[in-house]
C-alpha cells in the first residue's frame, strides 16, 4: 500500500512536470481587476500581447471589476492553479482586506514579477498660491478644516497616500478635509475647476494636466525625482520621511507549478528588459519597477503591514 501510494506521488509529479514543460498549450486568461481602458487595463493588454508572441498562445485580457478590486482579484485568486489565469494584482490587494471589501489577501497568491510603480504626486493649480510643498503645509497647519484634498475614493491609495505624508510632517489627517472621487481622472477636474484645492495622484495621471500648464506637482512621493519632472522634489528632499505610491505586477494562483511560474517569470523578465516595453511605458507616464517572484512576495507581504497602520491613522479600521 505504501509503495502504491508512493508511485501514486511519483507519477503525479512526472506527470505535472510534463504538463509543465509543454506550457501553455491552450489560451490564457489574464484578469484585469479594474476597468477597460484605464491605467492597469492598458498595461495587462500590453504584457498579453507580448507574452503571447513569445509563448505562442493568445493570452486575452478579460476585465472583473467591482468591490474595489475584490471582484476580479478573486476570481484570479481562486482560479485552477494550472497556469491559465494570470491575475494583473495592484496594490489593493495588501489594503481591501483590512477595509473589511473581502477576506482575500495578498497570500492566496503566488507571485511571478512586479512590473510598476507609480509614485503619489503633490498637485495644485498652475495658479495656486503655494510655491513649494512647505508653504501648503504651513498654510494648512495655520488654517486647519480649511483646504480640501482629492483624488480617489475614500480610503483609496491617493487618500493613504495622502493621511501619511500629512502624518509624517506632523500634521493630523484631519486638519483637511478628503473628497471623494471616482479617481484621479475626476479629482483633477474639480481641481482644475476650483472645487478642491490639492489632488494627490499619481505623476503618470496628471501628466496632461501639468505638461500643459494647467497644475504644478509641488512633490513626489518617492525616493527619487520623477524622470519626466526632474525639477519636483522628493518629500525626503524636504524633510519628510514618507513615500507612496501605486503598483501592479503578475500573479497566480496559490500552489501553481513551479515550472509553470518559472516560465512565466523567465518570459515577464524577459519583456520588462526588452525596449518595446521601456516605450510603451514611457509613453504611458508609467514608472517601470521590477521584482522577481520571491521578491516581489516580500514586497507586498511588507505593504499589507504598512498600509493597515495608515489605514488605522486615517480612521478606516480600528486599531
Amino acid at each position: 500500500m505504501v509503495r502504491r501510494a508512493l508511485l501514486l506521488v511519483l507519477l503525479t509529479a512526472v506527470m505535472l512536470s510534463v504538463f509543465a514543460a509543454n506550457y501553455p498549450r491552450k489560451p490564457v486568461t489574464i484578469i484585469c481587476p479594474w476597468g477597460a481602458g484605464g491605467g492597469t487595463d492598458r498595461l495587462a493588454r500590453f504584457l498579453a500581447d507580448e507574452l503571447s508572441k513569445k509563448l505562442g498562445q493568445p493570452f486575452t485580457v478579460v476585465n472583473r471589476t467591482g468591490g474595489g478590486g475584490a471582484v476580479g482579484h478573486a476570481a484570479g485568486a481562486y482560479a485552477a492553479p494550472d497556469g491559465y489565469t494570470l491575475t494583473l494584482v495592484t496594490l489593493e490587494i495588501a489594503t481591501m482586506h483590512w477595509m473589511g471589501l473581502t477576506d482575500l489577501t495578498f497570500e492566496a497568491f503566488d507571485y511571478i514579477a512586479q512590473v510598476n510603480e507609480d509614485p503619489a504626486g503633490v498637485i495644485v493649480k498652475a495658479d495656486a498660491p503655494w510655491k513649494t510643498l512647505h508653504d501648503l503645509l504651513n498654510d494648512i497647519k495655520a488654517n486647519p478644516g480649511k483646504y480640501l484634498f482629492s483624488g480617489t475614493a475614500a480610503g483609496g491609495i491617493w487618500d493613504l497616500a495622502r493621511i501619511g505624508m500629512l502624518d509624517a510632517a506632523g500634521i493630523s489627517p484631519d486638519a483637511v478635509t478628503w473628497v471623494p472621487t471616482t479617481g484621479a481622472a475626476q479629482g483633477l477636474v474639480e481641481l482644475l475647476g476650483g472645487h478642491v484645492h490639492v489632488v494627490t495622484c499619481s505623476i503618470a495621471e496628471a501628466v496632461s494636466q501639468i505638461q500643459s500648464g494647467q497644475a504644478r506637482a509641488l512633490a513626489v512621493m518617492a525616493d527619487e525625482r520623477h524622470p519626466m519632472f526632474p525639477d519636483v522634489p522628493t518629500l525626503k528632499e524636504l524633510g519628510i520621511d514618507w513615500t507612496a505610491g501605486t503598483w501592479r505586477g503578475v500573479a497566480v494562483p496559490k500552489n501553481t507549478p513551479e515550472e509553470i511560474k518559472k516560465i512565466l517569470e523567465d518570459a515577464i523578465i524577459e519583456i520588462t528588459n526588452s525596449e518595446s516595453f521601456k516605450n510603451f511605458m514611457q509613453t504611458n507616464g508609467f514608472g517601470i519597477k521590477v521584482r522577481r517572484g520571491q521578491e516581489f512576495y516580500e514586497f507586498v507581504k511588507q505593504q499589507d503591514q504598512a498600509w493597515k497602520k495608515v489605514l488605522e491613522l486615517g480612521g478606516y479600521l480600528q486599531k
